[in-house]
């Protein structure tokens, strides 16, 4: 990629955060507007988790791929095909005629998502080659993730209040068409130095580990463990099949090298905890709010103000910790916050008091307004450069991950829980179970957090560097691909 004016690099992180923004806009506008599909289409709470997991767990399956094949094709390329997918999708959900349908066309619009943040954050890694200036430049970008929950709650309620939730997804068709216009007018194409073959047999194996994984844990609580065994059972072979022919392709689709990084290790863990944290937030925070307190839409999102304005105030700021002192501080008090959130609904039940309610909302905000940045910048940093579309495309997998794990657990807990009752009778004893969940993935975050980023795990991310730049010559297992 060739060096940019100041001005050209500042514009061409905005265009990439406009594509962050419809992704992260969709899912926030989208947990506003559940209780409301809920009523419309007559979906059941695990109808409710498809409507979000569809989505979720094409992006998790989907972004690794995208990542090394921007790398491979160009970033550019994928990038703009990814903006016009994502809009059609967006349009057919709107169109949808029932349930079936939106989950269906959901998954359309992951097929664009899956295109658009980890080759948008592999054009940002490209762009700001400066360390500090990449880590505020990424401070930025989780500041955009801040946004889309603070205009989330706000937009979808107003438009589910007023219009009806098909109104939700038109949000996205002037930003994606801006967007795809920009990005033809003003971002350079890049590439890695050396192209990556692909690896369809390791794309098949994690789509098979994702997509068993979660049918398996949304359906147990509707046809009981018996029946969704299998489908553990084929997640498992799934990820043993993975271990086994990964580290023995020359080009492998998840090199298992990165994770021989403690930070780059802890980065994934860490965003998967925090994320998860983040679906069944939203999930069981939503259904809470409209369908125990009897809330509108747009007084539910006011409702969850509070958790997202620190989160949009506490990125940059998350930011520029990073770039000035190091990854630590930030995940400390991300997986804090987090935590004491968790314990304040799991111990104190905070759903039953105003003030216990505000307080849990303003931590967790804080808490995911801190972690996103320390996790983007841990994932690429000492990588070799032509590997960054693959680098931040895991760490992106391991957020979408999360949170469709987050809506499979947390949603089977409270589906569990509540059982034939109705949410008014069941549903704080119900969901007690899912908010300690939430405080142990708040824990996950703090201790991680300290262990990864101390000086012996520094050591590990240069030793992972050097063997993916090839300076370690001991040889490597036969190569199945050879």
């Amino acid at each position: 990629m060739p060096e940019l004016s100041h001005g050209r690099r500042m514009l061409v992180l905005a265009i990439c955060c406009m594509s962050l923004l419809i992704v992260s806009l969709d899912n926030t506008v989208l947990n506003v507007a559940l209780p409301s599909l809920q009523r419309e289409l007559d979906a059941s709470t695990s109808g409710l988790q498809w409507t979000i997991d569809a989505y979720t767990l094409v992006l998790a399956s989907l972004l690794m791929l995208a990542g090394s094949t921007a790398d491979r094709i160009g970033r550019r390329r994928v990038f703009m095909s990814g903006l016009v997918v994502f809009t059609l999708g967006s349009l057919l959900c709107s169109l949808a005629p029932d349930l079936n349908w939106l989950v269906v066309f959901r998954m359309v619009q992951a097929v664009g998502g899956s295109m658009l943040n980890p080759v948008a954050m592999s054009i940002i890694t490209n762009t700001f080659t400066d360390p500090r200036e990449r880590a505020r430049a990424i401070g930025v970008w989780g500041a955009v993730v801040g946004l889309s929950m603070a205009a989330g709650p706000l937009v979808g309620g107003l438009l589910v209040d007023s219009v009806g939730w098909r109104s939700i997804f038109w949000v996205n068709l002037p930003v994606g068409i801006a967007a795809l216009l920009l990005t033809w007018r003003f971002v350079p194409e890049s590439r890695a130095p050396r192209a990556r073959r692909p690896d369809p047999v390791g794309q098949v194996l994690v789509i098979a580990l994702f997509g068993s994984l979660t049918y398996a844990i949304i359906e147990a609580p509707h046809g009981g463990w018996g029946s969704t065994a299998p489908f553990a059972a084929l997640a498992l072979i799934a990820l043993l099949a993975l271990l086994f022919y990964e580290p023995r392709r020359a080009e492998p689709l998840i090199d298992l090298r990165f994770f021989r990084s403690a930070p780059f290790s802890g980065a994934t863990v860490i965003a998967m905890s925090a994320f998860a944290a983040l679906g069944g937030f939203l999930f069981l925070s939503t259904l809470y709010l409209q369908n125990v307190r009897g809330l509108s839409a747009m007084e539910a999102g006011l409702w969850m103000l509070p958790m997202a304005v620190p989160t949009f105030l506490c990125a940059p700021l998350s930011g520029r910790l990073v770039g000035s002192r190091g990854p630590r501080l930030p995940l400390v008090i991300a997986g804090g916050a987090m935590t004491v959130s968790g314990l304040l609904f799991a111990l104190f039940e905070a759903e039953t008091s105003n003030a216990s309610l505000l307080a849990g909302y303003v931590l967790f905000g804080i808490g995911i307004g801190f972690v996103n940045a320390p996790i983007t910048n841990t994932a690429v940093s000492g990588m070799p450069r032509d590997q960054a579309g693959v680098a931040s495309a895991v760490a992106s997998t391991s957020r979408q991950l999360g949170q469709t794990l987050g809506v499979a657990v947390l949603g089977a807990v409270l589906a569990a829980g509540v059982g034939a009752s109705s949410y008014a009778e069941r549903f704080v004893t119900a969901s007690r179970p899912g908010w300690w969940i939430l405080a142990a993935c708040g824990a996950v975050v703090l201790t991680l957090g300290v262990v990864t980023t101390g000086a012996w795990a520094r050591a590990t991310a240069e030793g992972a560097a050097r063997r993916l730049r090839g300076e370690d010559q001991r040889p490597r297992r036969t190569e199945v691909d050879a």
